[in-house]
């Protein structure tokens, strides 16, 4: 039997105050179960984001999507997760990843390495946090216990690997960066060959992982080639009918986006769905036409 649907979305954009919170109860009266936050300079802190998040709402879980691994020392990482835990009453999911952007780390003044290494210091990160909470000699302590549920998103086998030996909710960009951080969509059958190596490497869990997916961009329409017309230019290896077979683009009458995220779970096991933050709104009526499946 399926998993049922849950949803996040991804808040991107920094606010004072007031703004941040109304944006979070917004997101919470929308329907949304994860309110999540990247790991992106330009873009909100996580840690306090999160926790001033949890303060404005009460139901949804709040998660990073996800931390580059790269920007934090796992030690440090570990008080972060713990004390943000705390505070926001064991409703934080930690999502991780190898960091992408080597623009970024050259600003942050930090190595960026090589794809090999970055899966090391990942791995390192995580093989860490592990050993710290099982130490009674570590505080802080998160309020969930080993440690609140992991999240590792990334595409390539090493991290796949990692992903089904530790992570509660194994996430899919749809994506592949090269060195420079440059992202090129994978097609549905490249995105439906990770899944598959996913689950192979999965194979002897216990219990099966969350399967999360980012959309990356919501359009309501009644004339879905239309609509994809202006995005074309950006996906010059797709023909139009590859674009439109995208897992990561929902454009469509609500009716068809459900469809789309029901045939989807049917075909890859998605049923954790993250929008980002400019669809929150209008991606609103296709979790109220999927809720309790």
């Amino acid at each position: 039997m399926a998993r049922p649907f849950r949803f996040g979305v991804n808040l991107i954009t920094p606010a004072a105050s007031d703004q941040w919170r109304k944006k979070c109860r917004m997101a919470e009266t929308l329907g949304y179960d994860v309110i999540l936050v990247p790991d992106h300079l330009g873009m909100p802190a996580p840690f306090p984001a999160l926790v001033a998040a949890a303060e404005a709402t009460e139901r949804p879980r709040l998660g990073t999507l996800v931390l580059d691994s790269g920007f934090w020392n796992p030690t440090l990482l570990a008080r972060e997760v713990a004390t943000t835990d705390q505070l926001t009453g064991g409703r934080l999911e930690l999502g991780l990843g190898t960091g992408y952007m080597r623009a970024e780390h050259d600003a942050a003044g930090l190595p960026f390495g090589t794809p090999g290494e970055r899966v090391t210091h990942l791995q390192r990160t995580i093989t860490e946090l592990d050993r710290l909470y099982a130490s009674d000699d570590f505080t802080p302590q998160p309020l969930q216990r080993p440690r609140p549920p992991l999240l590792v998103g990334g595409n390539g086998d090493r991290v796949l690997k990692l992903t089904a030996q530790h992570a509660e909710i194994a996430a899919f960009s749809g994506g592949r960066s090269d060195t420079d951080g440059q992202a090129t969509m994978l097609t549905a059958a490249q995105l439906a060959e990770r899944v598959a190596a996913y689950q192979g490497f999965a194979a002897d869990r216990a219990e099966p992982a969350e399967l999360n997916l980012l959309i990356y961009m919501v359009m309501v329409t009644n004339d879905r080639r239309a609509a994809l017309q202006p995005s074309l230019a950006k996906l010059p290896h797709l023909t139009e009918e590859e674009a439109l077979d995208l897992p990561t683009l929902l454009f469509g009458t609500v009716r068809q986006m459900a469809d789309q995220l029901r045939a989807q779970r049917e075909r890859y096991g998605f049923t954790y769905i993250s929008v980002l933050e400019p669809a929150m709104e209008s991606f609103a009526p296709v979790i109220e036409e999927l809720r309790g499946e």
